[in-house]
Protein backbone atom coordinates (compact mmCIF):
# COMPACT_ATOMS: atom_id res chain seq x y z
CA UNK A 1 0.00 0.00 0.00
CA UNK A 2 2.85 2.57 0.48
CA UNK A 3 4.66 1.75 -2.76
CA UNK A 4 1.84 2.10 -4.58
CA UNK A 5 0.31 5.51 -2.66
CA UNK A 6 4.13 7.20 -3.42
CA UNK A 7 3.55 6.11 -7.18
CA UNK A 8 0.21 7.32 -7.19
CA UNK A 9 1.66 10.87 -5.32
CA UNK A 10 4.33 11.44 -7.96
CA UNK A 11 1.78 11.38 -10.88
CA UNK A 12 -0.25 14.14 -8.92
CA UNK A 13 -3.28 12.42 -7.63
CA UNK A 14 -4.77 13.56 -4.83
CA UNK A 15 -6.04 11.07 -1.61
CA UNK A 16 -3.00 8.67 -2.87
CA UNK A 17 -3.35 6.31 0.41
CA UNK A 18 -7.15 6.14 0.21
CA UNK A 19 -7.18 5.41 -3.52
CA UNK A 20 -3.82 2.86 -2.94
CA UNK A 21 -6.50 1.28 -0.05
CA UNK A 22 -8.76 1.05 -3.31
CA UNK A 23 -6.31 -0.59 -5.69
CA UNK A 24 -5.19 -3.09 -2.65
CA UNK A 25 -8.82 -4.43 -1.95
CA UNK A 26 -9.39 -5.04 -5.57
CA UNK A 27 -6.24 -6.49 -6.23
CA UNK A 28 -6.63 -9.02 -3.67
CA UNK A 29 -10.69 -9.20 -3.48
CA UNK A 30 -10.66 -8.53 0.25
CA UNK A 31 -12.62 -5.80 1.88
CA UNK A 32 -11.02 -2.59 3.28
CA UNK A 33 -11.80 -4.18 6.45
CA UNK A 34 -10.19 -7.47 5.52
CA UNK A 35 -7.02 -5.75 4.75
CA UNK A 36 -6.69 -3.55 8.08
CA UNK A 37 -7.12 -6.65 10.16
CA UNK A 38 -4.12 -8.47 7.72
CA UNK A 39 -1.68 -4.98 7.48
CA UNK A 40 1.33 -6.76 8.70
CA UNK A 41 0.56 -10.15 6.67
CA UNK A 42 3.00 -10.55 3.53
CA UNK A 43 1.50 -9.96 0.64
CA UNK A 44 1.08 -12.81 -2.31
CA UNK A 45 3.18 -12.35 -5.04
CA UNK A 46 0.20 -13.04 -7.45
CA UNK A 47 -1.82 -9.88 -5.67
CA UNK A 48 1.81 -7.95 -5.38
CA UNK A 49 1.82 -8.12 -9.43
CA UNK A 50 -2.36 -7.09 -9.49
CA UNK A 51 -1.70 -3.88 -8.04
CA UNK A 52 1.24 -2.69 -9.94
CA UNK A 53 -0.84 -3.81 -13.29
CA UNK A 54 -4.21 -1.53 -11.48
CA UNK A 55 -1.55 1.09 -10.35
CA UNK A 56 0.23 1.38 -13.98
CA UNK A 57 -3.70 2.04 -15.32
CA UNK A 58 -4.00 4.84 -12.31
CA UNK A 59 -0.57 6.49 -12.81
CA UNK A 60 -2.34 6.86 -16.57
CA UNK A 61 -5.05 9.17 -14.99
CA UNK A 62 -7.66 6.63 -15.85
CA UNK A 63 -10.72 6.78 -13.30
CA UNK A 64 -10.59 4.84 -10.53
CA UNK A 65 -14.11 4.21 -11.52
CA UNK A 66 -13.29 2.27 -14.64
CA UNK A 67 -10.38 0.43 -12.91
CA UNK A 68 -12.83 -1.42 -10.26
CA UNK A 69 -15.85 -1.29 -12.43
CA UNK A 70 -18.08 0.44 -10.36
CA UNK A 71 -19.25 3.84 -8.85
CA UNK A 72 -22.18 4.42 -6.09
CA UNK A 73 -24.87 6.56 -6.95
CA UNK A 74 -27.43 7.59 -4.30
CA UNK A 75 -26.42 4.71 -2.28
CA UNK A 76 -26.73 2.25 -5.24
CA UNK A 77 -23.88 0.52 -7.16
CA UNK A 78 -23.75 1.18 -10.30
CA UNK A 79 -21.37 -1.02 -12.79
CA UNK A 80 -19.10 1.53 -15.01
CA UNK A 81 -17.25 1.16 -18.66
CA UNK A 82 -15.22 3.63 -20.71
CA UNK A 83 -18.47 3.60 -22.63
CA UNK A 84 -20.61 5.63 -19.84
CA UNK A 85 -19.77 8.78 -18.05
CA UNK A 86 -18.79 8.34 -14.43
CA UNK A 87 -21.63 8.89 -12.02
CA UNK A 88 -20.89 12.17 -9.47
CA UNK A 89 -21.89 12.73 -7.14
CA UNK A 90 -23.67 16.44 -8.65
CA UNK A 91 -26.06 14.47 -10.45
CA UNK A 92 -27.34 13.30 -7.17
CA UNK A 93 -28.95 17.44 -7.51
CA UNK A 94 -31.12 15.87 -10.29
CA UNK A 95 -32.75 13.30 -7.80
CA UNK A 96 -32.92 16.07 -4.78
CA UNK A 97 -34.89 18.07 -7.39
CA UNK A 98 -37.41 15.27 -8.48
CA UNK A 99 -38.60 13.95 -5.43
CA UNK A 100 -39.04 17.06 -4.21
CA UNK A 101 -41.05 17.96 -7.36
CA UNK A 102 -42.87 14.51 -7.35
CA UNK A 103 -43.40 13.90 -3.60
CA UNK A 104 -45.57 11.05 -4.30
CA UNK A 105 -44.27 7.95 -4.22
CA UNK A 106 -46.78 5.75 -5.06
CA UNK A 107 -47.96 7.17 -8.54
CA UNK A 108 -47.10 5.26 -11.71
CA UNK A 109 -45.05 7.93 -13.21
CA UNK A 110 -44.09 7.58 -16.74
CA UNK A 111 -40.26 8.53 -16.59
CA UNK A 112 -37.63 9.22 -20.03
CA UNK A 113 -34.27 9.53 -19.32
CA UNK A 114 -32.49 11.91 -22.58
CA UNK A 115 -28.91 9.71 -22.67
CA UNK A 116 -29.45 7.31 -20.22
CA UNK A 117 -25.06 6.36 -20.15
CA UNK A 118 -24.97 4.07 -17.28
CA UNK A 119 -28.79 5.03 -16.28
CA UNK A 120 -27.83 6.43 -12.69
CA UNK A 121 -30.47 8.97 -13.19
CA UNK A 122 -33.11 6.71 -14.12
CA UNK A 123 -32.44 3.73 -12.40
CA UNK A 124 -32.34 5.48 -9.34
CA UNK A 125 -36.00 7.27 -10.05
CA UNK A 126 -37.30 3.68 -10.84
CA UNK A 127 -35.79 2.38 -7.31
CA UNK A 128 -37.47 5.51 -5.56
CA UNK A 129 -40.59 5.18 -7.24
CA UNK A 130 -41.85 1.56 -7.63
CA UNK A 131 -44.81 1.72 -9.96
CA UNK A 132 -43.27 3.76 -12.03
CA UNK A 133 -42.30 2.86 -15.48
CA UNK A 134 -39.02 4.34 -17.29
CA UNK A 135 -37.67 4.96 -20.79
CA UNK A 136 -33.86 5.18 -21.35
CA UNK A 137 -32.97 7.22 -24.73
CA UNK A 138 -29.47 6.08 -26.20
CA UNK A 139 -26.93 6.64 -29.05
CA UNK A 140 -24.22 4.23 -27.58
CA UNK A 141 -25.11 0.23 -27.98
CA UNK A 142 -22.21 -0.15 -25.12
CA UNK A 143 -23.81 2.44 -22.95
CA UNK A 144 -26.88 0.52 -23.43
CA UNK A 145 -25.68 -2.53 -22.77
CA UNK A 146 -24.03 -1.17 -19.59
CA UNK A 147 -27.57 0.47 -18.31
CA UNK A 148 -29.17 -3.10 -19.10
CA UNK A 149 -27.00 -4.84 -16.93
CA UNK A 150 -27.62 -2.42 -14.28
CA UNK A 151 -31.23 -2.34 -14.55
CA UNK A 152 -31.33 -6.17 -14.03
CA UNK A 153 -28.92 -6.16 -11.27
CA UNK A 154 -31.35 -3.18 -9.59
CA UNK A 155 -33.64 -5.51 -9.89
CA UNK A 156 -35.90 -2.36 -12.51
CA UNK A 157 -35.23 -4.29 -15.43
CA UNK A 158 -39.07 -5.00 -16.19
CA UNK A 159 -40.12 -1.50 -15.40
CA UNK A 160 -36.85 -0.11 -17.99
CA UNK A 161 -37.04 0.13 -22.10
CA UNK A 162 -34.14 1.54 -23.01
CA UNK A 163 -34.18 2.75 -26.82
CA UNK A 164 -31.55 3.47 -29.67
CA UNK A 165 -31.44 6.92 -30.53
CA UNK A 166 -29.80 10.09 -31.21
CA UNK A 167 -31.27 13.61 -30.51
CA UNK A 168 -28.74 14.77 -33.30
CA UNK A 169 -30.89 13.50 -35.98
CA UNK A 170 -34.17 13.55 -37.14
CA UNK A 171 -37.80 12.03 -35.94
CA UNK A 172 -35.96 11.09 -32.39
CA UNK A 173 -38.77 11.74 -30.66
CA UNK A 174 -40.64 9.21 -32.40
CA UNK A 175 -39.80 6.06 -30.62
CA UNK A 176 -40.33 6.97 -27.58
CA UNK A 177 -44.08 6.44 -27.24
CA UNK A 178 -44.49 9.71 -24.57
CA UNK A 179 -45.68 12.40 -23.11
CA UNK A 180 -44.12 11.50 -19.88
CA UNK A 181 -44.88 13.06 -16.52
CA UNK A 182 -41.38 13.57 -16.06
CA UNK A 183 -37.99 13.60 -18.42
CA UNK A 184 -34.88 13.97 -16.73
CA UNK A 185 -31.21 14.47 -18.49
CA UNK A 186 -27.44 14.91 -17.92
CA UNK A 187 -26.95 15.74 -21.40
CA UNK A 188 -22.92 16.89 -22.67
CA UNK A 189 -22.49 20.50 -21.86
CA UNK A 190 -18.70 21.27 -22.39
CA UNK A 191 -17.87 23.75 -24.97
CA UNK A 192 -16.00 21.44 -27.72
CA UNK A 193 -12.86 23.64 -27.41
CA UNK A 194 -12.64 23.05 -23.76
CA UNK A 195 -12.94 18.93 -23.83
CA UNK A 196 -9.31 18.48 -24.11
CA UNK A 197 -8.41 21.10 -21.61
CA UNK A 198 -10.51 19.30 -18.81
CA UNK A 199 -8.80 16.83 -16.40
CA UNK A 200 -6.96 13.90 -18.09
CA UNK A 201 -9.35 11.47 -15.82
CA UNK A 202 -12.23 12.93 -18.58
CA UNK A 203 -10.04 14.22 -21.17
CA UNK A 204 -8.31 11.03 -22.06
CA UNK A 205 -11.03 8.49 -20.85
CA UNK A 206 -14.34 9.53 -20.59
CA UNK A 207 -16.53 8.95 -23.88
CA UNK A 208 -16.47 12.29 -25.83
CA UNK A 209 -20.04 11.26 -26.92
CA UNK A 210 -20.87 12.74 -23.48
CA UNK A 211 -18.99 15.54 -22.88
CA UNK A 212 -18.86 17.39 -25.72
CA UNK A 213 -22.18 19.87 -26.24
CA UNK A 214 -20.92 21.90 -29.03
CA UNK A 215 -19.75 25.41 -29.52
CA UNK A 216 -20.78 27.01 -26.54
CA UNK A 217 -21.72 23.38 -24.29
CA UNK A 218 -25.53 24.20 -25.10
CA UNK A 219 -26.59 22.01 -28.33
CA UNK A 220 -28.29 19.34 -26.18
CA UNK A 221 -30.65 21.90 -24.46
CA UNK A 222 -31.78 23.23 -27.63
CA UNK A 223 -32.78 19.96 -29.05
CA UNK A 224 -33.83 18.81 -25.04
CA UNK A 225 -35.91 22.21 -25.21
CA UNK A 226 -37.73 21.90 -28.52
CA UNK A 227 -38.88 18.58 -27.67
CA UNK A 228 -39.97 19.57 -24.40
CA UNK A 229 -43.40 20.54 -24.69
CA UNK A 230 -44.40 17.88 -26.98
CA UNK A 231 -42.53 15.32 -24.48
CA UNK A 232 -43.73 16.69 -21.25
CA UNK A 233 -47.56 15.78 -20.17
CA UNK A 234 -49.55 18.58 -18.59
CA UNK A 235 -48.59 18.69 -15.23
CA UNK A 236 -45.01 17.51 -15.23
CA UNK A 237 -41.72 18.73 -15.12
CA UNK A 238 -38.63 18.65 -17.50
CA UNK A 239 -35.06 18.43 -14.80
CA UNK A 240 -31.79 18.76 -16.20
CA UNK A 241 -28.45 19.24 -14.88
CA UNK A 242 -26.41 21.74 -16.18
CA UNK A 243 -22.85 22.89 -16.19
CA UNK A 244 -21.70 25.87 -13.85
CA UNK A 245 -22.79 29.21 -15.41
CA UNK A 246 -25.00 27.60 -17.46
CA UNK A 247 -28.38 27.17 -15.67
CA UNK A 248 -29.50 31.19 -16.62
CA UNK A 249 -29.48 30.28 -20.47
CA UNK A 250 -31.06 26.83 -19.98
CA UNK A 251 -33.62 28.20 -18.44
CA UNK A 252 -33.97 31.39 -21.09
CA UNK A 253 -33.99 28.23 -23.88
CA UNK A 254 -36.95 26.62 -22.03
CA UNK A 255 -38.91 29.59 -21.26
CA UNK A 256 -38.64 30.36 -25.20
CA UNK A 257 -39.73 27.19 -25.74
CA UNK A 258 -42.87 27.89 -23.45
CA UNK A 259 -41.88 25.69 -20.40
CA UNK A 260 -41.88 27.49 -17.06
CA UNK A 261 -38.23 26.85 -15.12
CA UNK A 262 -38.42 26.95 -11.45
CA UNK A 263 -35.20 28.07 -9.19
CA UNK A 264 -32.38 26.47 -9.96
CA UNK A 265 -30.89 23.97 -7.79
CA UNK A 266 -27.46 23.65 -6.49
CA UNK A 267 -25.30 20.96 -5.67
CA UNK A 268 -23.39 19.93 -2.66
CA UNK A 269 -20.61 22.48 -3.78
CA UNK A 270 -23.42 25.42 -3.74
CA UNK A 271 -23.07 25.98 -7.36
CA UNK A 272 -26.15 26.00 -9.49
CA UNK A 273 -26.65 22.60 -10.86
CA UNK A 274 -30.36 21.55 -11.75
CA UNK A 275 -32.87 23.61 -13.90
CA UNK A 276 -36.47 21.82 -13.73
CA UNK A 277 -39.14 23.50 -15.83
CA UNK A 278 -42.65 22.42 -15.68
CA UNK A 279 -45.34 22.37 -19.01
Amino acid sequence: MRDTAVALTAAGIDNARFEARLLLAQASRLTVEQLVARGTDAAPAAIVEAVRVLTARRVQREPMAYIVGEREFWGLPFKVTPAVLVPRPDSETVIEAVLSLMPDRDRAWRILDLGVGSGCLLLTLLHEYPKARGVGLEASPQAMAVAEENARALGVDDRTALVAGDWRLPGWIDALGGPFDLVVSNPPYIESAAVERLMPEVAKFEPRLALDGGADGLAAYREIASAGPKLVTAGGFLVVEGGEGQVSEISALFSAAGLAPRPPWKDLGGIERVVAAGN
